[in-house]
């Protein structure tokens, strides 16, 4: 796999990586959709089913913490992280967005393993409606290309 100089990635096959999957049952009808999108874009790159581990958590705070178990096991080439958080009346969205996010990257650089993130921060339901297929075949081609890009720079 390589990538050209306008970053758009040659033809990407993910057969025979193994990839880790959280989402967060946290608005449920919404990050659902976002795993089926990831889900059949990894199938569609030829990741095997039975190489894909796919975990509920029940929100996204929680999400950083089984990446983090995820991670540390050895068995993951790329992780992807699914949520879905919505603004509401109080600080509470800023606090799970930087909190879920912060957790995301510092994992990623810690255990030197790419994460997709496709955890949605938007305003409403309807913004998170219009993302969440788009966001989540985006979040299985990110996983595919970047545990490629890290096998071979290694």
């Amino acid at each position: 796999m390589q990538g050209s100089d306008k970053g758009q990635a040659t033809q990407l096959d993910g057969s025979g990586l193994r990839v880790g999957i959280v989402q967060a049952r946290f608005n449920d009808e919404l990050t659902s959709t976002l795993a089926r999108a990831c889900l059949a874009e990894l199938d569609r790159l030829g990741v095997q089913a039975a190489d894909i581990r796919h975990v509920t958590v029940p929100g996204a705070l929680e999400v950083p913490v089984a990446l983090q178990a995820m991670a540390a096991s050895g068995r993951y080439d790329a992780l992807v992280a699914l949520g879905c958080i919505i603004r509401g009346e109080t600080y509470h969205f800023e606090l799970v967005a930087n909190e879920s996010g912060a957790g995301v990257t510092r994992l990623t650089l810690d255990h030197r393993l790419p994460i997709a993130n496709a955890i949605l921060t938007v305003e409403n339901e309807a913004q998170a409606r219009a993302r969440a297929e788009e966001k989540g075949r985006d979040a299985g081609t990110v996983a595919v290309e970047m545990a490629l890009l890290l096998k071979e720079l290694k």
